[in-house]
Formats: C-alpha cells, structure tokens, sequence
C-alpha cells in the first residue's frame, strides 16, 4: 500500500513537473512574438524581455519551476555550450587563443581576488563568504553574452572573442568554486600545489575524455547516412559526455566544448552529408533558441526581492568590484596579448568586451548550491543575484547603444536575428 502510494505521489510530481514546464515554453513564445505584433517591444533586446516578465512574475510571487541548481547547470548548460562550440570555427579560435586563454583562466582569478578583496576591506564580510560570492561572479554567463552578442549584431571578432571566453570561462570558474566551497565546509584545505594539480587534472580530464568522444563519434558517423540518426548522436554527445566526465571527476563544461568543437569542425565535415550538417546545425538553432529563453525567464523568476533588498549596501561594493575586477582583467590581459601574440584587440573592442561581461544563470546556480551549512550562504545568495540583474539589465540594455556607439554592431545581423526567431516561431507552429 505505502509503495502504490509514493508511486502515486511520483506521477503526480511528474505531471506537475511537465505543466510547469509546458506553461515556462508557453510564456517564453508569448515574449518571443510580442515584438512582432507591438513595435516599442523591438527596442528590447528579447533575451532582456524575458529577464523582465521573469522579474514581473517574481513581484506577482508566481513562480514558473523549481528546480536545483545542480540540474538547472545539467539541463541548460550543455546545449547551450555545445551549440555555441559546434558553431565556433577554429580557425577564430586559433586566432585568438592567447586572449581567449587569458581572459578564461587568469581574468577568473582576478575576478575572484578583486570581489573578495572588496567585500571583505569595505563591507567587513569574512574572507570565505567574500571569496564564494566572488567565484560565483567570476562565470561570465556564456548563455547570456553569446545570446546578446549575436542578438545586438555585435561585429564577428567581438562575438567570436566572447564565445571563446565564454566555453572555458565557465570551467575554471565552476573549478575554483568548488575547491572554495571544500574550504569553506572543512572537507579541504587549501594549499596553492594541491590546488594547481587538480585544475590541471580536472581540466585535462574533461579535455581527454572529451576529445576521444568527439573524434570517435566524427569517425562513426563516416560510415553513416542517416541524418536523424546523426542528429541524435550530437544531443546524446552534449548530455551524454558531460555526464560521463563529471562522473570521472573531470570538468563536464569542458569536455562538452571539446566535444562541440571537434565535431564541429571535423565530424560534420568528415563524416556529414551537406544536408545533414544542415539538419543538424537548424536543430541546435532549434534548441538553443528554446533553452536560452527558458534559462532568461528563470533568472528573472528565482528573484527573491526580500533578499536584495536586505543586502543593498554589500550588494553596491560587488557590483563595483565586479565591473573593476573586469577592467583590470579586459585591459590589462587585453594588452598583454596584444604584446605577447600581436592580438590586435582595439580600445573600442576591449570596451565592449569589458562592458558587455554579463552574470547570469551560472553565477545564480552556482551560488544556490552552496551548503546549507556554509555560514553567509544567504548574504552569498543575495549578492550575487543583485549582481547578476544589475549587469543582465543595465549593461545589457546599454551594450548595444555602445555596440552603434563604437561603431561595432551590424545591422543586418539584427535583421538576420529577427528572421530567424519568426523562422523558429513558424516550425514550431506549423
């Protein structure tokens, strides 16, 4: 009886799970064709219009979904990353490795070291709390800056740099978070050594494994035809290969671009018919489309004003530390490259690049799977979240008055954008 019952409870949890989840694709479509029926909605980038009706739901206290960050980071993050790497060419990344190098690995530690130093000097918060809000605030939101890049018709350099820092920044971010959140609970101490190794191994790790699993699958589907089958070997790779790493202890997020980029760049080339690259290309076009509006409709709905409020002061000293750690980090590693590599990265570009660092989904998922236990886990909450909508909607409503302003955006590929969306909007109702 007590097992009829729970299984029971579990389908109605499920049916719940899917109307909630129906009713978030439902919202996410009325936001996408607002701006084609009323025009003032144009002026507002959509993924910030999503933001916006996420935030007006969180006022109303009507909350979409609930789910914990650890599967919002499992649901989202790899088609996201995957579509983003499966499109990077690299020979852009190749371009601009050392940048993109830099801006991923050392721009993380600067984040982290100017956040905390912040915190902890002005706003007396210990040194931990101050370190967590900073590694949390360290991920640039790929989802966010790659869609609002592409979406403003930011110049083809500018997109291809922030793509590139957005597929490796999440790895050394979500990395140096969790040896931060060892610390802060007891389970490890940190020693400078110790660490180092097990970046290098986690990393490494996601990049080998990552790297099997793309050039195996490329080899595979040399011998196949079958464009749906090949479509649904990319979406078993993106799930399947960041579940797999993190599994063997490495980085899921890097492991998931490794994989993006060799079939990208070799797979669909070697072994895709033109069409079925077609087929496969419109289909994460398809699913990113869908995924980044749930993920900005999530954002605004996990708001949580009661909290924001109570941490205005503390919340100020991060943004400044925030939008300082990226200066330093965009002109300061930005000109060490152009040094080093001859990376030519224009004043106007380092601009954009430094203006344009979003938070979002990662930094507010990061953030909520902090322990219980870990003590200032709701100053730590507060923050970053605060943090988050302050650059989601001022930087982003600003971005793309700089972006004309520097004379870096491209019209037509707003225009390109906008037909796009009504072409996705058209199959999905057709």
């Amino acid at each position: 009886m007590t097992i009829a019952l729970v299984l029971v409870k579990s389908e109605l949890a499920i049916e719940e799970d899917l109307k909630r989840f129906l009713l978030v694709l439902l919202v996410s479509i009325c936001v996408a064709t607002l701006p084609r029926v009323f025009s003032w909605f144009r002026q507002i980038p959509y993924t910030l219009l999503l933001v916006i009706v996420g935030l007006c739901l969180a006022a109303a206290d009507v909350r979409l979904i609930n789910l914990s960050p650890g599967l919002m980071l499992f649901i989202f993050l790899p088609p996201l990353l995957f579509e983003a790497a499966w499109n990077m060419k690299w020979s852009d990344l190749q371009q601009d490795l050392v940048p993109i190098s830099l801006y991923a690995v050392v721009g993380v530690i600067i984040s982290i070291a100017v956040v905390a130093l912040g915190l902890k000097q002005l706003a007396a918060i210990p040194l931990i709390t101050a370190l967590l809000v900073g590694a949390s605030l360290s991920a640039t939101d790929s989802a966010s800056a790659i869609a609002l890049f592409r979406e403003l018709g930011a110049s083809k350099r500018l997109t291809a740099l922030m793509e590139g820092e957005g597929l490796f920044n999440d790895g050394a971010s979500i990395v140096s978070f969790t040896v931060l959140v060892e610390l802060a609970t007891g389970t490890n101490e940190l020693q400078v050594s110790t660490t180092l190794v097990n970046f290098l191994a986690v990393t490494g790790l996601g990049i080998g494994v990552g790297g099997i699993i793309g050039f195996s699958i490329s080899l595979f589907t040399q011998r196949l035809n079958l464009p749906w089958v090949e479509q649904s070997l990319t979406l078993v790779a993106a799930y399947g290969s960041y579940l797999l790493i993190e599994e063997l202890g490495g980085s899921g997020v890097i492991g998931v671009v490794a994989v993006g980029l060799i079939l990208g760049n070799f797979g669909s080339r070697i072994g895709m018919e033109p069409r079925t690259r077609l087929v496969v290309t419109e289909f994460w076009e398809f699913l990113a489309f869908f995924v980044n509006s749930i993920v900005f409709l999530l954002i605004g709905d996990q708001i949580h004003f009661s909290r924001l409020l109570g941490n205005l002061n503390t919340t100020a000293i991060a943004i400044v530390a925030v939008i300082l750690a990226r200066a330093i980090s965009i002109y300061g590693l930005g000109g060490l490259s152009n040094w080093l590599a001859n990376s030519q990265i224009s004043i106007r570009e380092q601009t954009v690049l430094w203006w344009g660092g979003l938070r979002g989904g990662v930094s507010m998922a990061l953030a909520l799977s902090v322990p219980a236990s870990t003590p200032g886990r709701e100053e730590i909450i507060a923050n970053v979240f605060g943090v988050a909508l302050f650059t989601l909607l001022l930087q982003g409503f600003t971005t793309k008055l700089l972006l004309k302003g520097l004379r870096l955006s491209d019209e037509r590929v707003q225009h390109q954008k906008d037909e796009d969306i009504e072409k996705v909007l058209r199959e999905f109702f057709s």
